[in-house]
């Protein structure tokens, strides 16, 4: 009966593995848990025992070669073929005297048939003459003396012969190889393996070796944790301090936003990588005309501001069951100030550039911060925009402030992989500069096609990037 030997999962996440060396060859006996051959993964190297005691049929994998978990490497004949071979190779040794009647080539069949490191063919051609010489009856006449095993001694180095050719081939395949593990650290070391001596089987390049050329595992595995520095402790950790009063103010107003009406949000991702490249382009110019640093914020104003002239529910307010549409774009935007949060506004949005944009925007956040706002530049928004990816955050689902209808929260900007659709209709993968907005709105006035339909314009604004005629320098 034959056993099938698989490779086994050696780990969470590992799919498949490669063979870097064949303990056992065919025709070779093993013994139950004695490794048969030496398997590389990303994640580790190891040696497969075998199950089953008995002899090497037939290996289905040669080295270097990846397969998957759960392939057969190599098939195992059953005990019984095991033990047969066995008996017949001590016979002859026992016996030695046949060898003085059969003439030379007896011995030559009794001492090869014992080193089960032989080679498979010589075995071969053997076994016919060891089955063959039923003449066995004859081995009682002679005692002859145990000289016979004498000429066995020029027999033997025909075994060592053949070895060494096999093992001096393995050991330059050995020497040439590198398991994935190795030259992934490798790699990550900055380690040339072509200079560093291996000290594996046969001069193999090991985890070890590549470990001693870096100095020691000790470098690599010390060198992130050290950069690790904790976060300072706050203050307030286990205090307790009344609510400022425009914390009151605040805590009200969003109490009341969120009771008085029916809140929403739906969000849409954009690729702004055509802006990213239009800010690198006229960065120089647009900060030596304004003093002020032209960041993704005026581009997300201006599309916003533009879109709602054509989504007047949007800019918007109820008061009662009367809806007024506002007549201009006044837009707050979210200031983080240790107060609390403050919004300021520009008035006439979609009427400005994006230099009068940035300047306006970095004039009143500083004031803000520094709480020189007049009481008139904090009244009169008609729609809110909120940077929540200033401090990383992808999205968030901002709340409206009544009497605003809507808000329109902007993550931050990263870099990922994206599927397109290049010029000539092909799919394919490249890295783009992608951002979510989304887009809160209170559903009594706004209903979800009406968001959907000025996210969607705002989006074409911004991925068209046609904005030289806005630039405003």
């Amino acid at each position: 009966m034959s056993e099938s030997v698989v490779l086994p999962a050696l780990g969470e996440s590992v799919t498949e593995g490669t063979v870097t060396r064949w303990l056992k060859k065919v025709g070779d006996s093993v013994a139950v848990d004695e490794p048969l051959v030496e398997v590389s993964t990303d994640k580790v190297d190891t040696e497969i025992p075998s199950p089953v005691a008995g002899v090497i049929e037939q290996i289905l994998v040669q080295e270097d070669e990846t397969v998957q978990v759960g392939a057969v490497l190599v098939i195992i004949s059953g005990g019984s073929g095991a033990a047969s071979p066995a008996p017949v190779a001590q016979e002859p040794v026992a016996q030695a005297p046949v060898a003085p009647p059969v003439a030379p080539a007896a011995p030559v069949a009794a001492p090869v048939a014992p080193p089960v490191a032989a080679p498979a063919p010589v075995a071969a051609p053997v076994a016919p003459a060891v089955a063959a010489p039923v003449a066995t009856p004859m081995i009682y006449t002679p005692a002859a003396p145990v000289n016979p095993v004498v000429p066995v001694t020029p027999v033997v180095p025909v075994a060592p012969v053949v070895v060494p050719a096999a093992t001096t081939t393995t050991a330059s395949m050995d020497a040439g190889y590198v398991t994935p593990l190795v030259r992934k650290l490798a790699q990550d070391s900055g380690v040339d393996l072509t200079r560093v001596v291996g000290t594996g089987v046969g001069g193999r390049i090991r985890k070890e070796d590549v470990l001693s050329a870096t100095g020691g595992s000790t470098a690599v595995a010390t060198s992130p944790a050290a950069a690790h520095v904790p976060a300072p402790v706050s203050a307030q950790r286990g205090t307790s301090e009344p609510m400022s009063r425009l914390r009151k103010v605040l805590a009200e107003r969003a109490v009341a936003s969120m009771v008085s009406s029916a809140q929403l949000t739906t969000v849409v991702e954009v690729d702004v990588s055509k802006i990213a490249e239009m800010r690198k382009a006229v960065q120089p110019a647009f900060l030596a005309a304004t003093g002020t640093k032209l960041n993704f914020m005026p581009f997300f104003f201006l599309a916003a501001a533009e879109a709602l002239r054509s989504h007047p529910k949007l800019n918007a307010s109820i008061e009662g069951e009367m809806i007024n549409y506002h007549p201009s774009e006044n837009i707050s935007f979210a200031v983080d100030t240790e107060r609390g949060l403050l919004t300021p506004v520009i008035r006439d949005a979609a009427t400005l550039n994006l230099a009068q944009i940035a300047t306006q925007i970095a004039d009143l956040a500083s004031r803000t911060r520094e709480n020189k706002l007049k009481p008139d530049e904090m009244m009169g928004g008609t729609f809110t925009l909120t940077n929540t990816g200033s401090r990383g955050a992808l999205f968030d689902t901002p709340v409206v402030f009544l009497p605003q209808v809507a808000i329109l929260g902007t993550g931050v900007v990263q870099k990922r992989p994206v599927a397109i659709t290049t010029a000539d209709g092909q799919e394919s993968i490249a890295i783009r500069s992608m951002v979510y907005l989304a887009l809160s709105y209170d559903h009594r006035l706004i209903d979800g096609a009406d968001a959907s339909r000025y996210l969607v314009d705002v989006k074409a604004r911004l991925e068209s990037a046609n904005f030289q005629a806005n630039l405003g320098i």
